[in-house]
């Protein structure tokens, strides 16, 4: 898929400082950290070196790290949480995302739990109704880091802009908008979430962006073949309704 074209010029939206002190992101569980990016000297050079080596006599970890000349090395992080922000620059979904055709990543996250449910659980249900899946069972990790960063805020465009970007069924504005404004060096966005009314998401351009997350729970949705209707929670020990 050719990258979204950045369409015509139009006033960017403000920057803000986001300060989470908890940034909220739930991926699937069958996917593990990448040992690499665990591991690796605080050394850049050191940390290059390693990939280059590892990647060249190891066709299973060459696979798991993904496409790492997407990620400037200058932009790489690496340490205890590493993979979890990188494999979303290294492993491309090429289906793409509100913010990005598929030519590249970001790292989503949310300033709740709640909204990362909501989300997370929106795009679950589409996959599996997609899928025509039967009954199953999907174990999910929570993660959680923090930020302090500049971003350009979705909510300071004009509400008609706004309501265009953030249309919740289509990514017809929204992808071109997030190409235009990582062409012209934006980090990311801060946007509200098209999945919870009073919840609100970042998506970071790139990794250094955001601070490393850690595992805090599991939890476990489950698809009753038409919707997610509760999930477990595995600290709990109990179902909750959605």
């Amino acid at each position: 898929m050719p990258p979204a074209h950045p369409g015509p010029r139009q006033r960017a939206p403000k920057l803000r400082r986001v300060r989470w002190k908890q940034a909220w992101r739930i991926i699937a569980s069958r996917y593990p950290p990448i040992d690499v990016f665990e591991r690796a000297s605080k050394d850049p050079a050191a940390q290059q070196a390693l990939i280059a080596l590892e990647q060249m006599t190891n066709p299973r970890l060459r696979n798991e790290a993904g496409q790492i000349a997407l990620v400037p090395p200058g932009r790489a992080v690496f340490g205890a949480g590493a993979s979890y922000v990188m494999a979303s620059f290294t492993h491309l979904n090429r289906k793409g995302s509100r913010f990005s055709d598929g030519a590249y990543g970001l790292y989503y996250c949310a300033e709740s739990m709640e909204t990362a449910i909501a989300e997370t659980v929106h795009h679950f249900q589409r996959f599996a109704r997609d899928s025509h899946d039967p009954e199953r069972y999907e174990d999910m990790r929570v993660l959680v880091g923090a930020i302090d960063h500049e971003f350009h805020d979705v909510g300071s465009v004009s509400k008609q802009r706004l309501a265009s970007i953030m249309d919740s069924d289509s990514y017809v504005d929204s992808q071109p908008f997030g190409a235009g404004l990582r062409a012209d060096g934006s980090d990311g966005v801060v946007y509200p979430s098209a999945r919870r009314a009073e919840g609100e998401c970042v998506g970071a351009f790139w990794p250094d962006a955001v601070g490393l997350p850690a595992q805090e729970k599991h939890l476990k949705y489950h698809w009753d073949g038409e919707r997610v209707a509760k999930y477990f929670d595995y600290s709990k020990e109990q179902w909750v309704g959605l």
